[in-house]
């Protein structure tokens, strides 16, 4: 489990509230000295302290925070979301002003509210699966987006080749005229000898002409 304790105190004398720690059989690991450092924090903490931090501790992190003179902290893996924890702590907090707001500046016994460890349990398992769940969604989102970049990119593919083959067609039709044209050049080179031939012949009509009516005139 990720979450793995949550304590809430009374910060105007540190008073310990009530607890909920991982069973340390199950979990294999010793939470007694993570639960000194949270009562050790119920008593330096301030009115003037941050609202909402994070405080790393060896392998865990504590985040906590702090209304109307309660600070509610859990402990949690370097894994577990750090919004999910304060939207975690938010909930036990709602949920225990609700239950306790109005006794809790009268209480002198530590652990007052040991009862509300059952509200914690529930919450805490609650936030476990919708993690679970939000992981499984982000998965299904990310192997979406990687469908829609491969729609995309195949969609890309036969865009290109639409417009290789309007290119094709207009190369086709260049290379038809450019044919065309040569062909029609030959023509002309080859009837150019004739052309010449004609033009002087006319050219030679029109001086005799011009030479016989001012000659003979």
């Amino acid at each position: 489990m990720a979450i793995l304790l949550t304590m809430i105190g009374r910060m105007t004398d540190g008073l310990p509230l009530t607890a909920s720690l991982e069973d340390n059989q199950q979990s294999g690991r010793s939470l007694t000295e993570y639960q000194n450092q949270a009562k050790m924090l119920f008593k330096k903490l301030t009115a003037s302290s941050p609202p909402k931090r994070s405080l790393e501790s060896g392998s865990y992190v504590f985040h906590y925070l702090i209304t109307d003179g309660v600070c509610f902290i859990c402990l949690c893996e370097h894994s577990f979301s750090r919004k999910t924890a304060f939207q975690y702590l938010e909930d036990i907090q709602g949920q225990f002003n609700v239950q306790y707001g109005h006794r809790i500046s009268s209480v002198t016994r530590p652990y007052s509210f040991i009862e509300f460890d059952n509200y914690i349990q529930k919450a805490k398992n609650g936030y476990m699966d919708s993690r679970t769940r939000r992981n499984l969604s982000n998965i299904n989102t990310e192997l979406q987006d990687v469908q829609r970049i491969m729609v995309q990119n195949i969609n890309d593919v036969l865009d290109r080749g639409e417009n290789l083959a309007v290119l094709g067609d207009k190369a086709s039709t260049l290379s038809s005229m450019s044919t065309k044209y040569k062909r029609d050049a030959r023509n002309l080179n080859s009837w150019s000898p004739y052309l010449k031939l004609g033009a002087f012949l006319v050219l030679l009509i029109v001086v005799l002409v011009y030479l016989r009516f001012w000659w003979f005139s």
